[in-house]
């Protein structure tokens, strides 16, 4: 699988969460995820994510999705 790949496979699984009105799985589905895979275990989206959530900036299922992608 390449990084490519697997970071498509981590935004639709968190989508998912995203559908049913689940914001918070849906970040932490995404950043579990990400930690998988060597190539992604560090992305910037993990703490960037975790920084707006926590202020609040991803609390509505549109600006999760849009954040995811």
């Amino acid at each position: 699988m390449t990084r490519a790949e697997h970071l498509a496979w981590c935004k639709e699984r968190a989508l998912k969460y995203v559908e049913v009105g689940d914001v918070l799985q849906a970040y932490k589905s995404m950043t579990s995820d990400l930690t998988k895979y060597p190539e992604t275990e560090n992305h910037p989206a993990i703490e960037l994510g975790l920084m707006l959530l926590m202020n609040g900036d991803l609390n509505t299922p549109d600006k999760m999705r849009k954040f995811i992608e």
